[in-house]
């Protein structure tokens, strides 16, 4: 059997974007809530992870996010973001704390936030205020499985308008995570390893 070492796996990853690989969110959305946890120290690491708080993603999955903030809107409810791209090199960390597939994604294959094709997030109301959850962001538990039903029934139900709204607009749950949703067309693009500081202020790369 040919074992490939983690450091010849992680070679193959591009290190740098092509212009307009990835997008600042905000500019696409301006009205959509940013509470980027990495970018602070309150996250499970209890460490600062992000130079910036931004959320970035490729330009195509921006685009669908767009179109499930204008269906909340709709409903007076809005998007709060807690993640969206993730260098490689902050996913080798995580993996390091919690080296468990079922919730960290292992970065010798890099994850799909690593691919600027995920985004974790959450409802809030015309406030901004966060609606209840089963969960709080991040906690590894059955508690945050789509198929907990415990909880209060509140809670339940903002978890299926959340999965409602996101599938309609195509993205794939994540049965571990109600926060986590992926891009269809994940596999369509590479890992990368850029600083969020290399995305200029006009919102590319």
């Amino acid at each position: 059997m040919l074992i490939v070492s983690a450091i010849a796996i992680f070679s193959q990853f591009p290190v740098v974007a092509k212009p307009g690989q990835l997008v600042d969110v905000q500019t696409l959305i301006p009205r959509i809530q940013l509470d980027i946890r990495y970018a602070t120290v309150q996250n499970f690491t209890q460490r600062k992870l992000y130079s910036q708080a931004k959320c970035l993603l490729r330009p195509g999955v921006a685009a669908r996010l767009a179109k499930v903030q204008a269906d909340l809107a709709k409903k007076n409810l809005g998007l709060k973001v807690y993640d969206c791209y993730r260098p490689l090199a902050v996913q080798k960390k995580l993996w390091e704390i919690v080296p468990n597939p079922a919730y960290v994604a292992n970065p010798a294959q890099g994850s799909r936030h690593n691919r600027g094709s995920a985004v974790d997030l959450t409802l809030v109301d015309l406030a901004g205020r966060e609606l209840q959850m089963p969960t709080e962001f991040d906690e590894f538990s059955e508690r945050a499985h789509l198929d907990y039903m415990g909880g209060s029934a509140q809670a339940r139900q903002n978890r299926v308008i959340l999965q409602q709204a996101m599938k309609k607009r195509g993205f794939v749950p994540l049965v571990t995570e109600w926060w986590h949703f992926d891009d269809p067309n994940w596999q369509r693009y590479s890992v990368l390893d850029i600083p969020f500081e290399q995305v200029s202020s006009s919102g590319s790369i």
